[in-house]
């Protein structure tokens, strides 16, 4: 591609990601007042993303919960995130911006209904569909938008579900939408809804989109509401109230923050083509109220497949990870955005050149750059740094037809443990990631009814949780059997470059997923594969424990002991990282700690460590 064919691509992303003014508004509004209409955007919110969980068709929306509804302003802020899926709180408005840009051109009014999901014009990968509505005050001025993304099941492109390995362009993944309108001031477009529609091989992805138009709707009647009752100007009051107070608290909280630059790098084993140690590099500086957050030294070799990030879902994971480590009180709307620079250099991994696929990149290298802030900040907000991530390459998908010949697919969002850390404080804890919040995964009983699945086994693996004097959760073994003969395919990193242990605590343990389990075709898949499995074939995930923080030798001794009787660490490794000696017999619930020996076992190792002698 040439460079007269990338720069326009460039400016646009630089366009959507400048910091927009205060929308105009003749009222001065008090806290309370802002406070009960900010109140009401979250209830609107929720409702609106509850909608689409309970209408729509397909199991990834209507069980495991991937959806996020959100309110933009008509100046294209974040006004209000629902509870929603965390990695899609801050992503979904550049979609909307790209909408708002190009008004005139598409023809705005009340009544509209839009979509987009266009990498290249501020979304994220392309499943993540964006439905959003514009809403008019009674002198036809634009208040503000209701947008909901949620993760489809598939995207129309060379492979089901559009996660394709070997993808060189987008184009080979789906259905690249800019912004088309569904609904013209109330009437359905039903030419467009069908074209879409039939660029999807899922039956259930007809109800989902449905479902979307009419929860976004439910949302714009709620808020023409919410304007009829406390006026448009005070709406407009109370969104610029709202995010000029989470500015003003997240500035306070980084002028708590020691001065100073935080380097981190985290490396991707390899890209789907097996290129080895693609890097994500970051420098988080604290200068006062100010913070900047640079990606410069990130990855931008062009032969790399597979590990594209968008620029929105770059810019938004980073903001992910920084209101993870605040005050959770702190309301997650646009004043985030306001106080932080984010930079990320054009033609990296996290900022690509147009047209390049993107479906996997919201794995890797998304996951990397929240780590990577993560490990960056953890020597200073200790007590909060928990990584927001979900580092399985992608999950086990299975592909196959029913007995009408209709395709069907288990995305393989199952129940796991995998990638939850400790943080200062606090062991990990809980069956998956914090980054996944309110993503519900899917129930067994709920696979098996739906597909030709059998869950063998799910359970907690001994020793995979990160040592560390907070110790991190264990990671599961998932196991699972195909009844009729069917596509798999996986993208395995994780093994070479687990997740990361926090302040001078273990890594988690690497990921390992093998196919045909118990066969003389069994093997590991070490890199990326898409294959046909027979009938009654076994694939078994082991999914990476969590990292630990501080040093193994600093946890209690008695905790160790409880880690060893609750099966979670083994007695070898009591000993050999925690430099805990027990006496008596797991198998007969009597263990120890031998306190003099655990002492001199933790010098022997600290000596071992600095080759210094620690003091008796």
């Amino acid at each position: 591609m040439t460079a007269s064919a990338i720069a326009p691509a460039f400016a646009l992303r630089r366009e959507l990601a400048k910091k927009p003014a205060a929308l105009p508004t003749s009222v001065t509004i008090d806290p309370v007042s802002a406070d009960i209409i900010r109140g009401a955007f979250e209830t609107i919110c929720f409702e609106v993303a509850t909608h689409l969980g309970r209408a729509a068709s397909s199991p990834i929306i209507n069980q495991s919960n991937e959806r996020n509804a959100a309110i933009v302003d008509a100046h294209g802020r974040l006004a209000m995130g629902s509870i929603g899926t965390p990695h899609l709180t801050f992503v979904s408005q550049l979609t909307v911006r790209y909408g708002l840009l190009q008004q005139a051109k598409y023809d705005w009014g009340a009544g509209d209904v839009f979509l987009g999901n266009d990498p290249d014009a501020g979304g994220g990968h392309l499943p993540d569909y964006n439905v959003y509505a514009p809403v008019y005050d009674d002198a036809g001025e634009l208040v503000t938008c209701i947008a909901l993304q949620a993760h489809q099941g598939d995207t129309g492109g060379k492979d089901p579900g559009g996660f394709t390995l070997e993808a060189t362009d987008i184009f080979t993944e789906g259905l690249a939408i800019p912004c088309v309108k569904l609904v013209h001031r109330g009437a359905k477009r039903v030419d467009v809804i069908d074209m879409i529609v039939r660029n999807n091989r899922f039956a259930t992805f007809a109800g989902d989109l449905a479902a979307m138009i009419s929860a976004v709707e439910k949302g714009a009647r709620r808020i023409e509401a919410l304007i009829a009752r406390h006026g448009a100007d005070h709406v407009r009051a109370a969104i610029n109230h709202a995010i000029d107070e989470t500015e003003r608290q997240f500035r306070r909280e980084i002028a708590a923050w020691p001065d100073g630059t935080y380097p981190a790098t985290v490396f991707i084993d390899h890209d789907t083509a097996g290129t080895k140690d693609v890097k994500v590099h970051v420098e988080v500086t604290v200068s006062g109220e100010d913070l900047t957050v640079d990606l410069t030294g990130t990855d931008d070799r062009t032969n790399l497949t597979g590990v594209w990030n968008t620029f929105a879902n770059s810019r938004g994971y980073v903001m992910v990870q920084l209101a993870a480590m605040i005050d959770p009180a702190i309301v997650k709307n646009e004043g985030l955005f306001q106080a932080v620079e984010i930079v990320i250099p054009e033609g990296c991994i996290a900022n690509p050149p147009p047209n390049k696929p993107a479906a996997l990149g919201s794995f890797h290298p998304a996951c990397e750059i929240t780590e990577a802030v993560c490990v960056a900040l953890s020597g200073i907000v200790p007590a909060r740094a928990q990584p927001q991530v979900y580092k399985i390459g992608m999950p086990n998908a299975v592909i196959g037809f029913d007995a009408s010949g209709q395709m069907y697919m288990d995305q393989g969002v199952d129940c796991r443990s995998m990638d939850v850390s400790a943080v200062a404080g606090l062991d990990g804890w809980g069956a998956c990631p914090s980054s996944l919040g309110n993503l519900l995964l899917g129930q067994a009983e709920d696979a098996e009814s739906r597909f030709p699945v059998l869950n063998i086994a799910r359970e907690l693996t001994t020793d995979t949780g990160g040592a560390g004097q907070w110790r991190g959760m264990p990671g599961s073994c998932n196991v699972k059997q195909v009844l009729q003969p069917m596509m798999a395919t996986a993208w395995m990193v994780s093994h070479d470059h687990p997740i990361s242990g926090m302040g001078g605590g273990d890594p988690g343990s690497p990921y390992v997923n093998c196919f045909e389990v118990g066969s003389p075709n069994e093997r590991r898949i070490a890199l990326a594969e898409q294959a046909m499995l027979p009938a009654g074939a076994v694939m078994a995930y082991q999914h990476g424990g969590g990292g630990g923080f501080g040093l193994p030798t600093a946890r209690d001794p008695e905790a160790v002991k409880e880690d060893v009787l609750d099966e979670l660490v083994s007695e070898e490794a009591a000993r050999t990282r925690y430099g805990v000696v027990l006496t008596g017999a797991l198998e007969d619930y009597d263990l120890a700690v031998d306190a003099e020996a655990t002492r001199r076992l933790r010098a022997e190792m600290a000596e071992a460590d600095t080759g210094l002698v620690v003091a008796e």
